[in-house]
């Protein structure tokens, strides 16, 4: 804060106050502070940076003029330190004295405004509603498409319904001078009667509000449609359209278009264009595509992935067969073939074709288009790590698709494989400005937070989630599991299980793996038991390795030393694994998988060379998230096959860097046994304890 201050304070002259951007649309929210700042445009500092610089006065404080710097408007302003200015002088010391001046000046006004202002209006006390001091400013040309209604007799024509929504939400996300939030984070508000507009938009952060109807009756469609201002809960315009069925892309383009005039937003010829584009002239391949969308709408990091993706796949396939000139289905159809290989467990060759087969269909039917770019870019990841062509890609597509919060979260995930942790999560938490209720993202961040060992982080964006769905299992139990690796403390996570065991029984099979892990943690055979039950033919996820029901029975067999049972179960895993390794011999997590089990059966030569060889088919210079992992089980491997050292070296790396490694994990799984007692070990474990434990 000292550094910015004195940079934003380098380009004032003497009575200046001078605020970044950022404080003053803090000061901003209180109404009589508002006409005493004054935005001066950018101001070029230290390292060829700039800062946006809004100039704060009133009649007894501050200085009314513009500065001397921005008044010529240097092109480049690189300080120069005199006899009396370099640090350690005399000036130096100035102006560090006048940025902590300022830095007090504006936490004085806004805690003083903080207190005086619930006096300032009537309502519930302060109390009862904390005035927020980081509101971020909501954008006049903004808005949020909410679910359109369906009015139809037949209640499968909502997937309908949601089509036209989601459309006319798409169109407007071409205007660049608009905002327009995801349909990931509006799905939410499908009850129309249940809608408080003021709230939606605040939670959104907009300041309109599309509402609508369809109804479909025979060859016949009516669409109605309403724009609200979100901040007045008042209508700006509505209209309604009885159309023949055929009709009903070009209705869609209408109202997008008509939204946009509303708003003043501005339409380029490329623009417009591209909103008069119909998806489709097909109605059932349309009805089809809705389908799809809806259902890629409920995908998470859960046991289930696979099956909806598989059905999505369905879809999207049998909508391409109707009309093979689907543009946006074919984009669609890459994105769930490419999900189903990176996250599906199925990364056959197989799969990765098809998923290139849709992306060059897209490019033939739109090379110039954003959303093939954005094909190609997300396919580049997935299918093979090349962040490069992924980022040029996305370059491409930005050019057409700048507000496109997929986008935006994609380059975040690219940063964050490569090592950048802090611009990945500036990336994924720009993508929720536009999505702000992605729950697949927030599950993201949280995931980060945790290698990053950031516990309160991790557990803060678990919370968003879960007050996004509070009912979903998998984000209870990764709530209660932070302070398993924290603290090493298994009773929250055991009792979250066993909630969810008592309220909701069909939840059990989504967090089975979780489940096995707390008992692990617990050396409570009996509970793993249970947990392998509920897991049935699921695959055990040892973190970033897809391993068998067998090598989960193997390793609780291991954990009471019932080596025979430890023997067999190994024995039936390994056949199991060596199958994968053959239809996929160069991927690290399914080879790692093959050297744990072979460690498990004292195949020490072969258990070390397979650890080795998948780090260097997977390592963390390559792939920072799923590299580290290929470490962990290298350390285990090496643990149980009597390699100490090996292990301990593993595990020191770790802990010097962002990595699974926990507190926890290492305090209480029975993995880890055989370097219990080791000094080496020992101390690795306490340099992660938390700070009470540590004193």
């Amino acid at each position: 804060g000292i550094n910015i201050a004195q940079r934003v304070m380098d380009c004032g002259d003497a009575g200046h106050i001078l605020l970044s951007k950022h404080v003053a649309e803090d000061l901003e929210q209180y109404g009589h502070w508002r006409p005493h700042l004054h935005d001066l445009g950018e101001c070029e500092v230290k390292h060829g940076a700039r800062l946006s610089i809004v100039n704060l006065y009133t009649e007894e404080l501050g200085n009314p003029e513009v500065p001397q710097k921005l008044r010529h408007a240097r092109a480049k302003a690189a300080p120069h330190f005199g006899a009396e200015e370099r640090p350690g002088g005399k000036g130096w010391m100035l102006v560090a004295g006048a940025a902590i001046l300022i830095l007090a000046l504006v936490g004085t006004l806004l805690l003083w405004q903080r207190r005086a202002a619930p006096s300032a209006r009537s309502g519930p006390s302060p109390s009862a509603t904390p005035v927020a001091t980081n509101v971020p400013v909501v954008p006049e040309k903004s808005i949020a498409v909410l679910p359109f209604e369906n009015l139809s007799s037949d209640k499968d024509n909502a997937f309908f319904a949601d089509g036209v929504q989601d459309e006319i939400l798409t169109d407007l996300a071409k205007v660049a001078d608009l905002k327009v939030i995801s349909r990931t984070s509006v799905i939410g508000y499908r009850d129309a009667t249940a809608r408080n507009l003021r709230k939606i938009g605040q939670e959104l952060g907009v300041a309109h509000l599309l509402e609508g109807s369809v109804q479909r009756a025979g060859g016949k469609v009516r669409v109605n449609a309403q724009l609200m201002d979100a901040r007045t809960d008042t209508h700006l315009w509505a209209q309604t359209y009885d159309r023949d069925l055929a009709d009903v892309f070009a209705i869609q383009s209408e109202i997008a278009k008509a939204i946009a005039d509303q708003l003043q937003a501005k339409l380029s010829p490329n623009e417009k264009n591209a909103i008069e584009q119909p998806p489709t002239t097909d109605v059932t391949a349309f009805d089809l595509y809705s389908r799809a969308k809806s259902i890629d709408l409920t995908i998470t990091f859960s046991a289930n992935r696979r099956v909806k993706l598989l059905q999505e796949v369905d879809l999207l396939n049998q909508a391409v067969g109707r009309d093979p000139s689907f543009f946006l289905a074919y984009c669609a159809l890459a994105d769930a073939q490419d999900t189903l290989y990176f996250f599906g467990g199925d990364r056959t060759a197989e799969r990765l074709s098809s998923a290139e087969a849709a992306v060059e269909a897209a490019f033939r039917l739109r090379p110039e288009a954003g959303e093939a770019h954005l094909a190609r870019a997300q396919h580049r990841y997935h299918g093979y790590l090349d962040y490069r062509g992924a980022l040029a890609e996305l370059e491409l597509a930005r050019q057409t698709l700048a507000h496109n919060s997929r986008l935006i979260a994609l380059a975040g995930y690219i940063a964050l494989r490569q090592g950048r942790y802090e611009e990945g999560l500036h990336q994924l938490e720009r993508s929720l400005e536009l999505d702000p209720q992605n729950f697949v993202t927030l599950q993201s961040i949280a995931s980060t937070y945790r290698n990053l060992r950031k516990y309160p982080e991790q557990r803060a964006f678990l919370k968003r989630a879960l007050a996004i769905r509070p009912d979903d299992a998998g984000t209870q139990v990764a709530l209660a599991w932070v302070d398993l690796e924290e603290n090493a403390d298994p009773s929250h996570l055991h009792e979250t299980i066993a909630s969810i065991r008592q309220n909701n029984p069909d939840a059990l099979s989504s967090i089975a793996n979780t489940w096995i892990f707390c008992a692990l943690a617990e050396r409570d055979l009996s509970a793993g038991a249970d947990a392998l039950a509920a897991l049935g033919e699921s695959p055990f996820s040892f973190d970033a390795a897809r391993l068998t029901h067998s090598f989960a029975e193997g390793l609780l067999a291991r954990m009471v030393n019932d080596e025979a049972k430890a023997q067999s179960a190994f024995t039936t895993a390994r056949a199991q694994q060596e199958k994968l390794v053959q239809s996929e011999p160069d991927y690290g997590p399914a080879l790692c998988a093959l050297g744990l089990i072979d460690a498990g059966l004292a195949r020490k030569e072969e258990a070390l060379s397979e650890g080795r060889r998948a780090i260097e088919l997977m390592p963390m210079e390559k792939d920072a998230y799923n590299g580290a992992y290929m470490v962990v089980y290298f350390a285990v491997i090496s643990a149980w096959v009597g390699e100490k050292n090996i292990a301990c070296e593993q595990l020191e790396k770790l802990t010097r860097q962002p990595s699974p490694v926990s507190y926890g994990q290492l305090k209480l799984l029975p993995y880890w046994d055989p370097l219990r007692g080791d000094p080496r070990f020992e101390k690795i474990v306490a340099s992660l304890a938390p700070n009470d434990a540590k004193q």
